[in-house]
């Protein structure tokens, strides 16, 4: 395993995390408060800027503001925990926050496979729908070139 492969996981897992609906993660809420633990970073809201770029590769842009949410949890054993999500839901955030805690630790095996990898799977499956949704309403242009009389 190379030095990033730990820190590409977890940026995957923490991704799945952000991207969870509210609802998904409540079934899962007692088994990640059931250990003690303190906020070192109470959830908070704020803004950020989100910057574009025209085609995916112009000059970037600023697009506006959206609203995040972030929160720091520290485990009895050391455990550090850390979330960022789009929006202004507290308690998402401090349940991403906790599962980032819970999946660094021995139980990482029983969290993905109950967590993250459910999590991951009904986002792909949304992206597929919301793309092939999407591509059934592509219009091809194209440009009729008159011959010159």
């Amino acid at each position: 395993m190379t030095h990033s492969a730990p820190h590409a996981e977890r940026q995957h897992w923490i991704g799945v995390l952000a991207r969870a609906r509210r609802s998904e993660l409540q079934p899962f809420e007692a088994a990640l408060r059931d250990v003690e633990y303190q906020l070192i970073r109470a959830p908070e809201i704020g803004m950020t800027l989100v910057r574009g770029r025209m085609g995916g590769n112009g000059a970037p842009f600023n697009v506006g503001e959206m609203s995040v949410t972030r929160c720091v949890v520290r485990l009895a054993d050391g455990r550090t925990g850390y979330s960022y999500l789009a929006g202004r839901d507290k308690v998402h955030a401090e349940l991403a926050a906790l599962a980032d805690a819970h999946l660094q630790g021995a139980q990482q095996r029983h969290w993905l496979a109950e967590l993250i990898t459910p999590l991951a799977t009904a986002q792909a499956e949304r992206r597929a729908q919301k793309e092939a949704e999407t591509a059934a309403t592509k219009v091809e242009f194209f440009t009729l070139v008159r011959g010159e009389n």
